[in-house]
């Protein structure tokens, strides 16, 4: 699979490399935690940077489970193997412990030639071993920081990972963290060759994740390419979602009831215990930790009313990344269907409910790229862009800019999302965005209105900005 964007990850790593060769840090060594939801492609991204360093390097892959003796076995074996000028004085070393096979890799790289030591998977070897993270922060210490060394700790368990570099925990302060996200709209729409309006449509289905938009051919349409998964089982689009979810929950059954329930398209708290629970609502107690695990995990997100005004208890919940959230709102329920060659039944599904799912899933990408767009001359104080409903959602204003996140001090505008194929941004949306106005707390009747709209906006209406698809994509150039 070619490997496409990523441009701005490379070059956080290449600066990082850079102060190992040229010796800028407070230590000759340098640390870097990268993590990121699975599949997203970190473990590709480092072994493209190591493969472009022109330095010697090292990338070891933990396994899950394994028993820690063979797992450290493995390590000093593939250290013994490496490219680095001494890697042949550990060559058969049986390393007792953590400290041993650590120790060993700080035996092998050099004093005098910059090394990139990569280890995958790190949360599994935190959960083999509890003495891993001790034996790293005592190795790196004593050995491995005074060498010219760039060590990258990649795991996809993102609790875990930023737990690694927490204030409690061993190796607190000495590694850098970077966050691998999903590809950009503007990485979705050079890989896909497909125009704005086509290119959101894309990454709202391919969450921007590189397998899934790598197998959406050049210039294919949505159809054709929801066409062509449904006839294959095997499909990127349908199977990484399972192994997504399996990797991150393997035997959570209650998370994926949760999650169900969040992609279904459940809200609020209330809803979702009902839909969660079956029969009987989940409780609170059982619900909460589990919310809070996901978000941990930044499988779910939530948002609050952004307002003047406090509002903490009226919290929504969503999917975090929108292939996920497809996955669940259709695909989940079609793969049966698909595997009996029933596609057809799946894709109709999916064509009934597309229009209204789009219209929402779109919001937080709208809120997120606006936020890359602003402040702006029009706009410069303007540091956040939300949304604003009340307990009822009559209304529920799309859009909120105001001056900063959770309680603003000042609202600058509120506007709309018409994301229609068929239709521009109207008289009548526009009117009813103007009656919804005074209900946001901090506004008046001097609050600039504005809409964001997949088809344009009729002419004559007074909105005082409005962007289009091009817009989006520009936020991401």
């Amino acid at each position: 699979m070619e490997f496409t964007g990523r441009s701005a990850d490379l070059d956080l790593l290449a600066r990082q490399l850079h102060s190992v060769t040229e010796g800028t840090g407070t230590t000759r060594g340098r640390a870097v935690i990268v993590t990121g939801r699975r599949r997203v492609g970190k473990s590709r991204l480092v072994q493209e940077f190591c493969d472009g360093s022109d330095h010697s390097y090292l990338v070891f892959q933990a396994t899950r489970g394994r028993n820690p003796v063979a797992e450290r076995e493995e390590f000093t074996a593939t250290v013994a193997q490496s490219g680095f000028g001494r890697a042949e004085l550990v060559s058969g070393l049986r390393a007792g412990d953590w400290n041993q096979a650590l120790r060993a890799l700080a035996i092998a790289l050099p004093d005098d030639a910059p090394g990139i030591a990569v280890i995958d998977e790190v949360p599994w070897l935190v959960e083999q071993d509890p003495e891993f993270e001790g034996a790293l922060q005592t190795v790196w210490d004593r050995h491995l920081s005074a060498k010219p060394v760039l060590l990258i700790l990649v795991g996809s368990d993102i609790s875990v990972m930023e737990a690694l570099g927490s204030r409690d925990r061993p190796f607190f302060g000495r590694a850098t963290k970077m966050t691998v996200e999903p590809l950009h709209l503007a990485d979705v729409q050079a890989m896909t060759g497909l125009d704005a309006a086509d290119s959101v449509d894309a990454l709202l289905i391919t969450g921007g994740f590189p397998e899934i938009v790598s197998s959406w051919r050049t210039g294919m349409t949505r159809t054709d390419f929801l066409r062509d998964a449904a006839a294959n089982p095997l499909a990127p689009l349908l199977v990484a979602g399972e192994l997504s979810l399996l990797g991150e929950f393997p035997e959570g059954m209650r998370s994926r009831a949760v999650l169900g329930a969040i992609g279904s398209g459940e809200r609020t708290f209330g809803t979702i215990a009902a839909q969660a629970g079956g029969t009987n609502a989940l409780p609170a107690g059982t619900l909460n930790p589990l919310l809070n695990r996901l978000q941990d995990k930044r499988i779910v997100a939530s948002d609050l009313p952004l307002s003047t005004k406090p509002d903490t208890k009226n919290k929504r919940y969503r999917i975090a990344d929108c292939y996920l959230r497809f996955w669940l709102a259709f695909l989940e329920r079609g793969i049966p269907l698909i595997e009996r060659g029933r596609g057809d039944v799946a894709l109709s599904r999916i064509e009934r409910s597309w229009t209204t799912w789009r219209g929402r899933a779109i919001e937080p990408l709208v809120r997120e790229s606006l936020m890359r767009l602003l402040p702006d001359e029009r706009w410069p104080d303007t540091e956040v862009v939300g949304g604003w409903w009340n307990r009822q959602n009559n209304p529920e204003i799309d859009l909120v800019g105001a001056d900063r996140e959770l309680v603003a001090k000042a609202i600058h505008f509120i506007g709309s999302i018409k994301w229609l194929e068929d239709r521009p941004f109207d008289r009548h949306d526009y009117d009813s965005l103007a009656r919804s106005v005074l209900a946001v707390p901090g506004t008046g009747h001097e609050t600039r209105l504005v809409a964001v709209s997949r088809s344009g906006v009729a002419e004559t209406l007074p909105l005082a900005m409005h962007w289009g698809p091009e817009d989006l994509v520009r936020a991401w150039e």
